[in-house]
């Protein structure tokens, strides 16, 4: 089936309006989708980066579908099409910012704009990751963040957010360029964070290195 037209297709000064029909748009998706296993660090699709997407169709439709679905029963609040095995750039978010705004959408083909000197403030909060199940660590990023992609449609989009939102935007374009959140630790974090996850229980299922 393709994809219903959203309010992302809702434009102010090029950046997506996200914040209007959340709940509606995400329980659309998600009950159009099918919920996939989770793949978790080792896994050679989350160690590389994605192919662009060039096909704006029905394929891509059902994959976004898919990914809201999954990222529901992972309870996440951001998925990048490799962490269900998809080798594509196209990552998906129903998120909040440190005020309470939820932001709900889809960026595919996504590239992380540069920031200004004055817009780099740091935020050392702690991350977690779907495909490194379990495991937490403090890492640095900047409070603010601006990704600029494609809609479901082929549109050109910006995305901007702040605080949680804006980490959520870093962590799930990073996870499309091949890395993952604890590829930016100190050694010693990123030794914990795994161990974390070896003593720890995923609460989704999860598609094994074999």
């Amino acid at each position: 089936m393709a994809q219903q037209e959203t309010d992302e297709q809702t434009i102010n000064d090029g950046f997506v309006v996200d914040t209007e029909d959340c709940e509606a748009r995400e329980l659309a998706y998600r009950e159009r989708g099918t919920a996939r296993p989770i793949t978790v660090v080792g896994n050679p699709v989350l160690h590389r980066e994605c192919k662009d997407v060039t096909e704006f169709d029905d394929e891509l439709a059902k994959l976004i579908d898919d990914m809201f679905a999954s990222q529901k029963a992972a309870e996440g609040v951001g998925l990048a099409a490799n962490q269900i095995g998809v080798d594509l750039k196209v990552f998906v978010y129903d998120c909040p910012d440190d005020e309470g705004v939820r932001h709900t959408g889809v960026v595919i083909n996504p590239v992380l704009q540069e920031l200004l000197a004055e817009q780099r403030v740091l935020d050392e909060s702690n991350e977690g990751c779907l495909s490194v199940p379990t495991a937490y660590a403090e890492l640095a990023r900047p409070d603010y963040a601006e990704v600029h992609g494609q809609d479901a449609q082929g549109n050109p989009i910006k995305v901007r957010g702040t605080g949680y939102f804006a980490r959520c935007l870093q962590h799930e374009t990073d996870h499309l360029y091949g890395f993952l959140y604890i590829d930016k630790l100190s050694k010693r974090d990123r030794k914990d964070a795994l161990r974390q996850m070896a003593e720890g229980t995923p609460r989704y299922e999860t598609v094994p290195n074999d």
